[in-house]
């Protein structure tokens, strides 16, 4: 057992606590109690501005024992052998991975991009070139090192298991069947005014049955479920919307679609974007998926990865997900809460631990290609880091394509490839 010394016992700390120790099963207890802690012969160290003799010390910053959302003036250096976060001057790397976990940056920001999202590009870790690092995950290993070094004897130090977890969206599940005859119309017509006459062939083409619709990737998908990965794959089913264009759910082709894959999958709710505006649009969609598929769904993943802290997930909650696969960056590659291991959320409004599951991911296919403009060969190379820095330190290395990236089709082309190379690592 691990005694650590506390001037008081906080959710944020045992939170903290948790990571650091109890997932690689290192036994030990929190205490403000000063002469239990004197008294205690085992392993201990303090965290606090309190002084023991001959006890190894981590002086804290705030953070931690606060329940209000401060702003801190921000900068980098070494603690043991890591570069962490320094608070106001004050090296603390237990502060600064509640700091990354707990997302604390993107309650007091007001830089959004078009959409109302928080990017990855104005955030700590990519100031500091930790994004694609699991840097969490490094500041506990360096703290554990830490005291070792410092003779504190801690015999378990085990990462967590490794999972390789690919994730589907499904904004529009065909490109061209199964859209209703006003859309088709208008899509062909806006088609001949650009003089697509190429896509225009094309859609003649898949609606009369001589080849496959360019979307319909899914034999590939349940081929990857047969191989034994745990699959999850996010439906859009919200009203047609200028942001939200999949078939309509009640279309029977669609329905027969999801029941399909369900059978191969966990399916989850991919909310509509007008849904981060009016709950119950969510839970509209969230009944019309389990009318659907006969069952309870239990996670989710925000369309656009539209994420806005704390409401977001307050909402989630509110409508009894358990599980949501949101976090990460749309233009940088890279672990938002700077690990791959599923993580309870932490409401800072609530200042407590809530039973919300969040699953980071490592990288989209979008970001990929759109946002970071790499070659198919280059994103090869980027995937392989990101893989290796889960593989080295555990956790879930996730990631998301959509049904149309995998069909080498339009702008995809080649990427076929990456995504079977991307799910074939070792």
């Amino acid at each position: 057992m691990l005694l650590i010394f506390v001037d008081s016992i906080s959710d944020r700390a045992q939170y903290t606590f948790d990571f650091v120790f109890k997932e690689r099963e290192i036994n030990y207890l929190l205490t403000n109690d000063f002469i239990k802690f004197e008294q205690f012969e085992g392993e201990k160290f303090n965290y606090s501005k309190r002084f023991f003799e001959n006890v190894v010390q981590i002086e804290p910053v705030s953070l931690l024992f606060e329940d209000s959302i401060n702003n801190y003036g921000i900068s980098k250096k070494i603690f043991f052998k890591e570069e962490c976060i320094c608070f106001n001057q004050i090296i603390d790397p237990f502060a600064s991975i509640f700091y990354i976990l707990s997302r604390i940056e993107e309650y007091t920001t007001i830089n959004t991009d078009k959409f109302g999202r928080f990017e990855g590009k104005n955030s700590v870790l990519n100031r500091f070139n930790w994004n694609e690092k699991v840097i969490c995950d490094h500041w506990a290993i360096d703290i554990i090192n830490f005291l070792r070094s410092k003779g504190v004897d801690i015999n378990v130090l085990k990462n967590p298991n490794f999972t390789v977890v690919p994730t589907f969206d499904i904004d529009n599940a065909y490109a061209y069947i199964n859209k209703g005859v006003y859309r088709t119309a208008m899509a062909t017509l806006k088609d001949f005014i650009l003089g697509r006459s190429r896509r225009i062939l094309e859609r003649q083409r898949v609606q009369i049955g001589t080849i496959k619709d360019p979307y319909d990737t899914y034999d590939v998908i349940e081929e990857l479920a047969n191989k034994g990965f745990d699959i999850k794959i996010f439906w859009l089913l919200g009203d047609f919307a200028k942001f939200d264009r999949n078939i309509n759910h009640r279309h029977p082709k669609q329905r027969k679609l999801i029941q399909r894959m369900s059978k191969k999958a966990i399916i989850g709710i991919h909310p509509s974007f007008k849904s981060n505006s009016y709950e119950f649009y969510l839970h509209n969609e969230i009944e019309r998926l389990e009318k659907i598929i006969n069952d309870r769904v239990y996670c989710s993943r925000q369309h656009f990865l539209y994420l806005k802290m704390p409401y977001t997930y307050q909402t989630l909650i509110e409508q009894e997900l358990k599980h949501d696969y949101t976090m990460g960056f749309a233009d940088i590659v890279g672990f938002r809460i700077g690990t791959a291991r599923p993580v309870k959320w932490f409401d800072l409004q609530k200042n407590s631990i809530s039973n919300l599951t969040i699953h980071p991911f490592a990288f989209m296919d979008g970001t990929l290609n759109e946002y970071l403009k790499l070659t198919p060969e280059k994103a090869k190379e980027k995937i392989s880091e990101l893989f290796s820095e889960v593989k080295n330190y555990g956790g879930e290395f996730s990631f998301i394509w959509h049904n149309e990236t995998i069909g080498d089709y339009g702008a995809w082309k080649g990427w076929k490839e990456v995504f079977e190379w991307s799910v074939g690592l070792k």
